[in-house]
């Protein structure tokens, strides 16, 4: 099981230097069934990473709380799988050793160790590259060994803070292409941040929409594109209505981060 629920979870910042504090989330309350990939959208600012910090137990709300499971999340947790977008890996390990890292934790057997860390280091395509350091790899080769070593611990959610924000366009389509192959075979709850309104629709059953600051979920837009599906899906007149709809939401809460107006005739 994977079933993330949020109950009027908000966070608010305490000031600088005696300044007034800063609300980042106003109380947002949602559900996220079993093996659902929901991606969340939304401006700059808007407390999309501090939302998934807090669902992997990295915050705390100051109102409000999420349960996994129906239990509520005290802090990290090995039912939750972490992917940011910096590359996180440990520089000293192999791709292998990372991979590993978390089982090893777990005190699981050398030999169990080994063969998990080689089927996924197989499913994210990165046979022949296991005694490689990520200095050797690229950036696309090390978010798959992060998705891998994530995927490594059977998590019950994988989260994911705009884990290809820093990559080349093409690279960046490769793997969404990837990482919606792995859902579509596992079906692993994935609770998804970006920025990007085409990623955002292509990898998720449900999208839901953030404001500008102080956070809240402005809309839950379903995503009924069938499944597998393929990157040319985005060439759809599907695609280009949910595009064009989220592209209208997004920029009236754009808008208000920048403090601007539209132009006068």
């Amino acid at each position: 099981m994977g079933r993330l629920t949020l109950e009027g979870v908000g966070r608010t910042f305490a000031g600088v230097r005696g300044g007034p504090p800063t609300v980042a989330l106003t109380p947002i309350s949602l559900a996220v069934a079993d093996n659902d990939f929901i991606t969340i959208l939304g401006p700059s600012g808007c407390g999309k990473s501090t939302l998934l910090r807090i669902v992997a137990g990295l915050d705390w709300p100051t109102e409000g709380r999420a349960l996994v499971d129906g239990t509520p999340v005290s802090g990290p947790g090995a039912d939750r799988g972490m992917v940011f977008q910096s590359y996180t890996l440990f520089p000293w390990l192999t791709v292998e050793q990372n991979v590993r890292f978390g089982l090893r934790e777990k005190g699981l057997p050398d030999a169990e160790q080994a063969s998990i860390a080689r089927h996924w280091i197989h499913r994210v395509g990165l046979d022949g590259f296991a005694r490689h350091y990520p200095k050797m790899l690229s950036g696309g080769m090390q978010q798959r060994t992060a998705i891998a070593r994530a995927l490594a611990n059977a998590p019950k959610i994988l989260l994911l803070d705009e884990p290809f924000g820093a990559l080349d366009h093409q690279t960046r389509g490769l793997m969404q292409e990837l990482l919606l192959a792995l859902w579509e075979h596992d079906k692993t709850t994935v609770l998804f941040v970006t920025h990007d309104i085409e990623e955002a629709i292509f990898m998720a059953s449900r999208v839901v929409v953030m404001s500008a600051r102080p956070g809240r979920i402005k809309a839950d837009v379903a995503v009924a594109l069938p499944h597998p599906r393929h990157y040319t899906v985005k060439t759809t007149p599907a695609f280009s209505a949910l595009k064009a709809r989220l592209t209208e939401e997004i920029r009236a809460e754009a808008l208000k981060v920048e403090g601007a107006a539209l132009p006068v005739d």
